[in-house]
This record gives structure tokens, sequence and C-alpha cells, in this order.
């Protein structure tokens, strides 16, 4: 963290995190700071991008789906819209949406999952079980993820039917994030119907909405 001086008022110029690319079927992780934008872009048609997120200052501390479901009394996600932790405390607000089709309510992949609906590879779980290893994090569970760029309906009848996934090359997510997060973010299969071809992603953070044109 470095402190400069203007006229008579030090200034902190925190550090912002280096823009990353997702591979499709792998997972990436990006840290983001309280008051700092996160951009989840697509990079292909097709994108999935299955979010989670910790808390850095206590991993036992993470983004929950069940509890923003809870939180906003919806299953959709929706401009302005506050994404909560397992505290029922804000972790991120829902800014620019250029797709505006989420899901909040689908687990995410596993191996045997997708080997049972005959697609080969590693699952969600296990790639970012592997990335919080390798990033030297423990945590009591792993959450389920909010899964950007995926829609499905409910039935009257209480059927959850996946839609058609019609993500477009450079469509994207931008939040505000509001607690010191390390956020993991998988562009793994789903093994769902329809959201079943892995596409590869753009994770960037930013202090403002201009310095993205910057990248």
């Amino acid at each position: 963290m470095l402190l400069m001086r203007e006229g008579f008022e030090e200034v902190v110029s925190r550090p912002v995190a280096a823009p990353l690319n997702v591979a499709a079927g792998s997972v990436g992780s990006i840290r983001v700071l309280r008051g700092q934008l996160l951009r989840i872009s697509a990079l292909a048609p097709g994108a999935v991008a299955s979010l989670f997120g910790f808390s850095l200052a206590d991993p036992a501390i993470w983004l929950s789906v069940h509890h923003t479901r809870v939180f906003s009394n919806s299953y959709l996600l929706g401009s302005g819209m506050r994404l909560v932790n397992n505290r029922r405390r804000p972790v991120m607000v829902l800014g620019k949406d250029s797709v505006k089709r989420h899901d909040l309510l689908l687990p995410a992949s596993t191996r045997a999952f997708l080997a049972s609906r005959g697609y080969q590879g590693e699952g969600c779980v296990e790639a970012v079980r592997g990335e919080l290893s390798r990033l030297g994090m423990t945590v009591p569970k792993l959450p389920d993820p909010i899964n950007l760029f995926m829609h499905v309906r409910l039935t009257r009848a209480g059927e959850i039917l996946p839609e058609p996934n019609l993500t477009r090359a450079g469509d994207a997510i931008t939040c505000r994030v509001t607690m010191d997060m390390q956020f993991i973010v998988s562009a793994c299969n789903t093994g769902i119907e329809g959201n079943d071809q892995p596409a590869p992603l753009h994770l960037a953070v930013a202090e403002n909405l201009s310095d993205f044109k910057l990248e």
C-alpha cells in the first residue's frame, strides 16, 4: 500500500488485482477490496460464470446464494440487488448487467454428476476445491455458487426448468464489492442442458467504471 501526498492530504493508493482470463473448463481467482468494482465478462457465446466468494478476513464467511435469496425475497438477480454472505451482510451490489439472466437455484457440478449425464472432465466443485488448496485457504464447507449468465424458470408445478443460454461474447456484469473478498470464478461445464458448452471468461477489477476502459 503506497501513501502519496497531494497538497495537505495523504491519499492511499490501494492494490488493484491484475485482469485475468479464465479458460473454458477451468477456474480463476481474483482479490477485490472493499469499494472496488468487479467485472466478469464472457469471451465467447454460451458462457456461464459460477461465482464463489470468501472473506479475506475470515474464510468461514462466504458469499451465500441461500441467504441472498432470503435477503432479497427473490430467486432472480436485478440491478441494485445486494448479494449477501452467510452472516446476512452485503458482499456486493449488482450494477451494470448486459445479460440479466442469472441462476440462484442450482448447485455446482461435480465430476460424478457430469459423468452421469455423459460428460467427461472435472466438475466445478473439484476445480474450486483445487483452487482453494492452491490459495492456501481452508473453508468449513464449499457453498453453492451464484451461476451468472445462466437462467432457469420455475413452473407452477414447482419444476425448475433451465432455459437456453443466450450469452454473447462481450456480455458482462459489474458489481461494487463491499468487503475485502477472494473470489473464485468457474468456467467449468455445468452439465445443465442449454448451458453445457463452457466458454472462457475475463475478470477485471477497478476503482471506478472509467478505469475499465484502460485495460
